[in-house]
């Protein structure tokens, strides 16, 4: 399979619409509201892509996957509850040493092909050449698929983050230089 990431353009927002909205009834199979009240909407891809944050995945030449990549940090990471980020608890302000990755989704028929190592292993030399020291993730408690695939690819289980509108997310994180 070839696989390529780019980053995504205004024209593919209806196609990263389709694919969140599949991401969404999968994670609504698990019995969680994680992204239920129609998250990430066009509006949030479209900043995304203004900002050259959203990168779509290619396999042979279909769009399979997409996910954010955020330099600029992540505010409701400021704080962290119960437990301390690996790279210490510093505000990105004062610290702006990591990578944020952010709106993770993969197309059904692509799972278990690789793809979520295809977007790690991405997000890591993304950050070792822009001098970042470490990625940093949230997602729901409930949310087991995604919190396995993170374990299998070495980030640890830093705490819990609250989202601006105060729902509860599990914080982890990756160190990714040596």
């Amino acid at each position: 399979m070839d696989v390529k990431i780019i980053r995504s353009l205004p024209r593919d927002v209806d196609a990263l619409c389709a694919l969140f909205d599949e991401a969404r009834e999968t994670i609504k199979t698990l019995g969680i509201d994680q992204w239920q009240n129609g998250y990430p909407s066009s509006n949030v891809i479209l900043n995304d892509i203004a900002r050259g944050e959203s990168l779509s995945v290619i396999a042979d030449g279909e769009l399979c996957a997409s996910f954010a990549l955020i330099e600029k940090g992540e505010p409701t990471y400021d704080k962290i509850y119960d437990g301390n980020w690996l790279m210490g608890n510093l505000p990105f302000c004062e610290d702006p040493s990591y990578l944020a990755i952010h709106r993770v989704a993969i197309a059904v028929r692509f799972r278990g092909q690789g793809i979520s190592s295809t977007i790690i292993e991405y997000a890591k030399e993304y950050a070792l050449r822009t001098g970042k020291k470490s990625l940093r993730i949230d997602t729901h408690r409930g949310n087991v698929v995604m919190r396995r695939m993170l374990e299998k690819h070495g980030f640890v289980h830093c705490g819990t983050i609250f989202l601006e509108n105060g729902d509860e997310r599990v914080a982890y994180e990756l160190i990714v230089f040596s």
